[in-house]
């Protein structure tokens, strides 16, 4: 029999936020961590993909261990990216509906400082924040940290590659004494150095159970393309998509702006997201996406991070990823909270030989994915062609004379036959038609 939140220690309070929520069963991170992190003193390294649980992993006994007597900070917890900061900020406020005398504030980058200011002289209980703006808050002497209790690194394997400068600052800063929780989806070296470097000799390591965590409901598979018919495979696999919703990853901010321009020349309902655009427009972006009013996202790998989006269907790596980590967090975005999907990889000839270097690597098996024939390519492009006419707007300025005009050029066909002619005309227009003409008959010679 399953355990509930009430085996693990959690109290009433919480538990009536978690029914409310919907939320019944603990995630097998979530049967592992909550008991450890109520019950014991030791600093914890919590090894867990993304989708697994972890906010409520940490996020549930830090808010049953806040002394809400006790006016000082007493919980700081790291995220990588603003995305992710305020999703852990969403969820601790949902979990803490029931007790809401416990204060927690969002202090992440992006958005106007002066509030966030205003906001630290009110009692504050828990912070959750990126590290860039915690350390400009700490230049202006805006916050103290000095009696943190518990710190949450989060996603700690992207903090210490891109933000490692910020995240010394914030450790040097809080009090030895501290609990150290630290959450990340990889053991790269860099994370064993931090644990070695920043955390107590007696840690307690934990593991979501891989077997049925991890990459369940992750169909991985791979395509080999030319370069010159890549984005070619990819409107046809995503035309073979239409209605679901899908993360593209690119390595760069110049490939992401690209890509996402050709989607939508050709119609297709997508953003961009990457770390150039301001945090409104990338708030508009993931909020559009969330709601379902775009179906394809366009990004970077740590622009997306943070996107908990649980309808995602399939993620495709349209570049390979440089690190067995950044593969987790992309593929990890699609088959979140029980779901199924798919995440496939676009390959030249020459990456092949990288599979089985994942495959060994992260303990997954990926398919070859059928690639299109080359019909099915230009039939695609036709019916993408096609899906353009009809999602042009008609242009008001044209004159109604010259609009009779061409009516009359085709007043007498019929629907069937305009099409007809039409269609023939893109397929001579785009090369497709390779019908010969019949050869002129010779009058024979009497």
């Amino acid at each position: 029999m399953s355990k509930q939140f009430s085996d693990l220690g959690i109290n009433d309070q919480l538990q009536k936020s978690l029914e409310n929520l919907g939320i019944s069963v603990p995630t097998d991170i979530q049967e592992k961590t909550i008991p450890v992190v109520l019950n014991q003193k030791e600093d914890v390294v919590v090894l867990a993909k993304t989708g697994t649980g972890k906010t409520a992993a940490f996020g549930l006994p830090l808010l049953q261990l806040v002394d809400i007597t006790n006016t000082n900070i007493q919980a700081l917890i790291l995220a990588p990216t603003r995305e992710l900061g305020q999703q852990i900020y969403n969820n601790l406020v949902s979990f803490a509906v029931e007790t809401p005398e416990i204060s927690i504030a969002s202090l992440c980058g992006g958005i106007p400082i002066k509030p966030q200011m205003e906001r630290l002289k009110t009692t504050t209980h828990i912070v959750v924040a990126t590290p860039g703006r915690l350390v400009d808050l700490m230049k202006r002497e805006a916050i103290n940290i000095k009696a943190v209790q518990y710190f949450v690194l989060d996603e700690a394997d992207e903090m210490v590659s891109a933000l490692k400068d910020e995240v010394d600052v914030i450790i040097k800063d809080i009090p030895k004494s501290r609990r150290t929780l630290l959450f990340t989806a990889t053991m790269p070296g860099s994370i064993k150095q931090l644990v070695q470097n920043y955390m107590s000799k007696h840690v307690v390591h934990i593991e979501a159970d891989m077997a049925t965590v991890g990459h369940q409901g992750i169909d991985h598979q791979y395509v080999v393309v030319e370069p010159i018919e890549k984005l070619d495979v990819l409107l046809h696999f995503l035309n073979s998509r239409e209605g679901e919703r899908g993360i593209i990853f690119c390595k760069t901010k110049a490939a992401v702006n690209k890509l996402a321009k050709n989607l939508a020349i050709n119609k297709f309902s997508s953003g961009a997201l990457h770390g150039s655009l301001t945090q409104g427009i990338r708030d508009r972006i993931m909020g559009q996406f969330r709601e379902g009013h775009i179906n394809i996202l366009v990004a970077t790998d740590l622009a997306a991070r943070g996107i908990d989006v649980k309808e995602v269907s399939f993620v495709v790596n349209y570049h390979l990823p440089d690190t067995y980590e950044a593969y987790v967090h992309r593929s990890g975005r699609t088959a979140r909270a029980g779901a199924k999907g798919l995440s496939l990889t676009i390959l030249q000839k020459e990456e092949v030989y990288e599979i089985a270097e994942f495959e060994n690597e992260l303990g997954i098996v990926f398919h070859e994915f059928k690639k299109a024939d080359a019909q099915s390519i230009e039939e695609n492009n036709g019916l993408l062609w096609a899906k353009k006419i009809f999602k042009t707007k008609p242009n008001r300025e044209v004159s109604e004379d010259f609009k009779a005009k061409i009516k009359t050029v085709f007043h007498h066909l019929t629907k069937d036959e305009l099409v007809d002619k039409i269609l023939a005309n893109y397929l001579i227009e785009s090369g497709m038609d390779t019908a010969k003409p019949e050869p002129s008959k010779k009058h024979k010679k009497n």
